[in-house]
């Protein structure tokens, strides 16, 4: 699936709500988000709008990782 080219850092932030994830902390221009759900894990989102492809791509594919769904599903389940 295609990545969408408008995300910006806040409204990623927001929509990764929606699996567990909480804002734990704000450095400058940086959010670290934090979820318990299958464990601890951390993520670190720069709040630019909009996001550029290789960094959006990569919190993505981390966070697939971790919970473990295909990249792309958890695309859909956040555009939804």
């Amino acid at each position: 699936m295609k990545l969408p080219r408008d995300l910006g850092g806040e409204e990623l932030a927001g929509r990764l709500c929606r699996h567990g994830y909480e804002l734990n902390r704000q450095t400058g221009s940086h959010m670290r988000l934090t979820t318990f759900k299958g464990g601890e894990h951390h993520v670190t989102i720069p709040r630019h709008k909009p996001l550029r492809v290789g960094t959006l791509n990569a919190v993505l594919r981390d966070i697939a990782d971790h919970l473990g769904v295909e990249r792309d599903d958890l695309i859909k389940s956040l555009m939804e």
